[in-house]
């Protein structure tokens, strides 16, 4: 426990991150990390509604639900959750306005959030402790610190999400012999000026590509207007398999761990696929992969977000602040095929 901020090893821990898919995965390498110190802590979890349906069955965690959709009634069903629990601290790794406002229902002497640096939101008002200010840190190391600054030890990232026998058979159906099996993620979330996605003209040529290289291809995500749109045009020749708007997340897990390649954006499926240790050919212009790519997969990342920078913001990536996004709708357009397929090439022939 040296250079701790508790005194003595944690008994009870609550843990705050929401979402989204990807940042609730960095959280989950953190909750593993504290479980391999102290097995016999009792950790608590609050977590999305979305997100539960990926990691509310891990044994040996409680999780308490957050339903936005339910309005100010999700704050009344957290509290009521809440309300016979105190906790030796609150590891407030969600900097959210509607996180930090769940901060203040923790019973805790201690609720460590964010460095003033990277405390949106206003949340050094909900906290009463900060991690240390690390420039430049990718967002799982970021997590990582909370795990630093109550003393926790080390050890080896693992994430063992489970994975019922339906969802491994589910995606058992998808493999072939002497054929690799490549994920093909292409959307990211929906969001305004998000800028993430790249071209459909493009992935159609990747998928040739793959297609020429022995592989079998299947595409996955939600089932938005724009993601139905990339599964029509995509998978219309019969060049790969549609199951966008068609998986669970428990399904798609067992898919991604199932493949041999993910294929995506900026996006969740990227950080599902490290934490089943499946490498990553991730497609970064828009957003910063030293911050935000797979963190297993660094060699394979596509990496276009300098060009970007220059080209659409007139700086080079040292002079953006940490985690600053080009929000031009033409930045994904910087990564070439040729890009996708020296990096598809260079893992085919490890």
């Amino acid at each position: 426990m040296s250079d701790s901020i508790l005194q003595a090893p944690p008994q009870k821990i609550c843990v705050i991150r929401l979402s989204a898919i990807g940042d609730t995965c960095h959280a989950l390498a953190v909750v593993r990390r504290l479980q391999d110190n102290w097995p016999e802590a009792e950790i608590t979890w609050i977590i999305g509604k979305t997100e539960a349906t990926l990691l509310s069955d891990i044994p040996g965690l409680k999780f308490i639900i957050f339903d936005k959709s339910k309005g100010r009634h999700a704050y009344k069903d957290v509290r009521q959750q809440l309300r016979d629990c105190v906790f030796d601290i609150a590891l407030c790794m969600h900097a959210s306005m509607r996180a930090n406002l769940l901060c203040r229902k923790i019973s805790a002497p201690i609720r460590l959030g964010y460095d003033l640096a990277r405390a949106k939101d206003f949340q050094w008002l909900f906290t009463n402790r900060r991690i240390d200010s690390v420039p430049k840190q990718h967002a799982l190391l970021a997590m990582m610190s909370f795990a630093d600054a109550i003393g926790a030890q080390g050890r080896p990232m693992r994430w063992d999400i489970p994975l019922g026998d339906d969802n491994r058979q589910f995606a058992s159906d998808f493999k072939s012999p002497n054929m690799p099996l490549v994920i093909i993620s292409p959307c990211s979330s929906q969001r305004s000026r998000n800028f993430r996605n790249w071209s459909i003209d493009r992935y159609k040529a990747i998928i040739s590509h793959l297609r020429q290289k022995s592989c079998r291809v299947v595409l996955t995500g939600g089932q938005s207007d724009l993601e139905l749109e990339y599964g029509r045009a995509l998978c219309a020749d019969g060049a790969a398999d549609d199951l966008l708007g068609k998986t669970s997340l428990k399904e798609l897990a067992a898919l991604i761990d199932a493949a041999d390649l993910v294929i995506c954006p900026d996006s969740g499926p990227a950080h599902m696929a490290t934490a089943f240790g499946t490498p990553v050919i991730g497609l970064y212009a828009t957003s910063n992969p030293e911050r935000t790519g797979p963190w297993l997969s660094r060699e394979l990342t596509v990496n276009r977000y300098p060009d970007a920078a220059l080209k659409y913001l007139g700086k080079s990536a040292e002079q953006l602040r940490w985690g600053q996004r080009i929000r031009h709708p033409d930045a994904m357009d910087l990564i070439t095929i040729d890009d996708v397929r020296e990096k598809i090439d260079m893992f085919l022939d490890i």
